[in-house]
């Protein structure tokens, strides 16, 4: 993620001073690690979609992602579950008490236009507001 962690810290508590909110995506994979948690003035953290990918089939991907949102609730960190694809998995995300949710059970990826035109005329008849308490 950064080579200078002095420096970074330094950038991001400058920019948390401003209001701007600082997330660490793909958090499980890679180079995030709990030492962020503990480290950086983090606002939120993005679990990977390969935990959330069919988490109600796996006790592993459960007992990790329980964790990950029991110890960011614990340090004040919102969690986003990425990569909900299936009811299932946006039913069991939320009985863990996670509160954001992002991926294509909710939509695919839209260019600008098409955004707006999705939450024009599709965001309230196709359900989607009533998935959004997910997202508040």
């Amino acid at each position: 993620m950064m080579p200078e962690p002095a420096e970074a810290l330094r950038v991001f508590s400058k920019l948390r001073g401003l209001g701007v909110e600082i997330s660490i995506d793909d958090f499980g994979t890679g180079y995030s690690n709990l030492r962020y948690l503990e480290r950086f003035p983090l606002t939120e953290i993005k679990i990977d979609r390969s935990f959330v990918r069919d988490v109600e089939h796996s006790s592993a991907k459960q007992v990790i992602v329980e964790t990950i949102i029991k110890l960011s609730k614990a340090l004040n960190i919102r969690v986003v579950a990425e990569g909900i694809e299936t009811e299932a998995e946006f039913s069991f995300m939320r009985s863990l008490g996670c509160s954001v949710g992002q991926g294509y059970l909710f939509s695919r990826p839209l260019d600008a236009s098409a955004f707006d035109d999705f939450i024009e005329n599709h965001a309230i008849s196709s359900g989607i507001s009533q998935r959004s308490n997910l997202l508040t």
